[in-house]
């Protein structure tokens, strides 16, 4: 909205490991189950609406560590005045900034309004403002990483239907006059202010009957986290009665105003979007835009940035956690196969609850516990780091932890990792394909690919529309050269070939030479790069803006810094 037990039990406190908690001590109890993987970590919650501003606010500093997803930015000649603040954020204007950072966008086509809710004119008026919006795009031959056009915001509550006439049939003729002008960016939407089964299911059937079903499909989570699981299973289940096939789901509003800026409940959003399989889902826009709505002050991160940063740290795979109940203590968790790395963020709950980790076998008997905490001080206060609440070695029994986790408070967030007492590399060294920033290729399963997936389908056609090519988001120690190895197959029979360039600069050429078989991999090529000290962006491309294009097919499994 535009405003708008075989368990070894552990009780961390004050840094010390203390006897096991008798059973009468617990209160809430999430679990999390480290050796079923369900997805590739890929931050499906990290995006927010209205998160960038002209003149890179915030500074990309802010923006790497958190691996943003997708972000909804306003229309180009954007006319919105959000909150009474400047019009901002136009979508072609910040692309440069999105792109360094690897966030994808779609374009709020309504936001060319000056006013919310929208005050409709005529269709004339419309449907010129749309011609300009997409000839505009158009004309942003240097800009890849739009991944959808919203058509409209929130029809449930700013449709004017008196004026403009039933939804659904404006729905078809605004889809109609896109894909005149723009055959091949995905469309989004209805953007429903709620998810209402009714009104979802008339404008499905309409649309689907008009040949015009949204390619991604939308509403938004602005009430309570509590009805995620069921709106998502209720979409999935009316989306078959009907004879639609699956579309990828876009929350691109969460959480409401007081949740917003709250590190316990924002977990468990991300947690049931996470379970619930959704693509995207962006932190709702209730205050000032280009701060990724209240991650930054002032290019300084707040409670808030830490738990997004955590996020971000995620690598290898999401692994299942089941909370009590749908309200209450949630969090989402990964694994990190190549370094035996679990990471679980947490919040929602006060008092003492724990977190009972199971699947460790492989992450090994002995272990570090590091809990750590981040507060719910307001998108105004700087929290310059997240306060550790212990960093300790702990026995694995059975392959299972218990961590108790003493005076929590329902609005602050927490992170629990789990890793081996030795063995883990100073820095992040492999880095999953499947876990970067993927434009306009796909993600695959593999047992000879490391982690079990892969990115494929990495084409080109040479419209910056089909760009395909996988930014992948790196953090190493030293400004110096590393070797770059790359894991890929290759079964065209022939030398295949990608463009390399990172932190924006000349571009290269990685050659692969053939291999046995599509999926099967095990093969290498190495290349070196100088990266900078910290974060680094490294595009691998079949097509990209500036590039001419690689030649015969490649799929990517991973990258490896040494």
């Amino acid at each position: 909205m535009n405003r708008r037990r075989s368990a070894v039990t552990i009780l961390i406190v004050a840094g010390a490991l203390l006897a096991p908690a008798p059973a009468s001590a617990a209160n809430t109890t999430l679990t999390v189950n480290a050796a079923s993987p369900f997805r590739p970590v890929s931050h499906v919650g990290a995006g927010g609406l209205y998160a960038l501003a002209e003149n890179n606010r915030p500074a990309d500093t802010m923006l790497l560590p958190l691996k943003l997803n997708t972000l909804t930015q306003p229309s180009p000649r954007v006319g919105q005045r959000p909150n009474g603040q400047p019009p901002g954020g136009d979508a072609l204007l910040v692309a440069p900034q999105a792109t360094r950072v690897g966030a994808a966008e779609y374009i709020r086509m309504p936001d060319i309004y000056p006013n919310f809710p929208y005050q409709w004119v005529s269709w004339n008026d419309w449907l010129s403002k749309v011609d300009t919006q997409v000839r505009d795009r158009l004309a942003a031959t240097g800009t890849s990483n739009i991944a959808g056009w919203e058509l409209w915001n929130e029809p449930d509550y700013t449709w004017n239907t008196s004026a403009a006439g039933s939804f659904n049939a404006g729905w078809v003729t605004t889809f109609r006059r896109v894909r005149a002008l723009d055959a091949l960016t995905p469309i989004v939407g209805p953007s429903t202010a709620t998810y209402n089964e009714s009104w979802m299911r008339s404008f499905l059937t309409y649309a689907r009957d008009n040949n015009a079903l949204p390619d991604i499909i939308c509403w938004h989570e602005l009430t309570a986290a509590s009805r995620i699981a069921g709106d998502i299973a209720n979409y999935r289940a009316l989306e078959s009665s009907l004879g639609i096939s699956p579309r990828r789901i876009s929350i691109n509003e969460y959480a409401t105003p007081t949740e917003i800026d709250q590190p316990g409940p924002v977990a468990s959003y991300i947690a049931k979007f996470e379970r619930g399989g959704v693509n995207d889902a962006e932190r709702a826009f209730w205050y000032e835009y280009g701060t990724v709505n209240g991650l930054t002050v002032n290019n300084q991160p707040t409670g808030s940035w830490w738990l997004y940063k955590w996020y971000g740290d995620m690598a290898g795979n999401m692994v299942v956690t089941t909370p009590r109940a749908q309200t209450g203590l949630d969090g989402f968790a990964s694994h990190d196969p190549t370094r035996r790395i679990v990471d679980v963020v947490f919040g929602g709950e006060s008092a003492t609850n724990f977190v009972r980790v199971t699947g460790l076998s492989t992450v090994g008997g002995q272990v570090r516990v590091t809990l750590e905490s981040t507060p719910a001080n307001g998108r105004t206060s700087v929290v310059s780091n997240p306060t550790t609440i212990s960093n300790t070695t702990a026995t694995v029994s059975n392959g299972e932890l218990t961590v108790t986790v003493p005076n929590m408070s329902a609005t602050s967030g927490y992170h629990l990792r789990i890793q081996p007492t030795s063995g883990v590399p100073a820095y992040q060294q492999r880095y999953e394909a499947e876990n970067a920033a993927i434009f306009r290729a796909n993600r695959f399963g593999s047992s000879s690919a490391s982690a079990g997936a892969y990115v494929g389908q990495i084409d080109n056609t040479g419209d910056p529309r089909t760009a395909s090519y996988v930014d992948f988001v790196v953090n190493v120690p030293t400004a110096r050269a590393y070797t770059m190895r790359i894991g890929y197959a290759n079964a065209t029979g022939a030398t295949s070939t990608h463009g390399l360039a990172y932190n924006g600069g000349a571009w290269s050429t990685v050659s692969y030479p053939p291999t046995g078989a599509w999926g099967q991999f095990g093969a290498t090529v190495s290349t070196s790069v100088t990266l900078r000290a910290g974060y680094n962006v490294i595009r691998l491309a079949k097509g990209s803006p500036f590039f001419g294009g690689g030649t015969g097919y490649a799929e990517l499994d991973y990258i490896e810094l040494v």
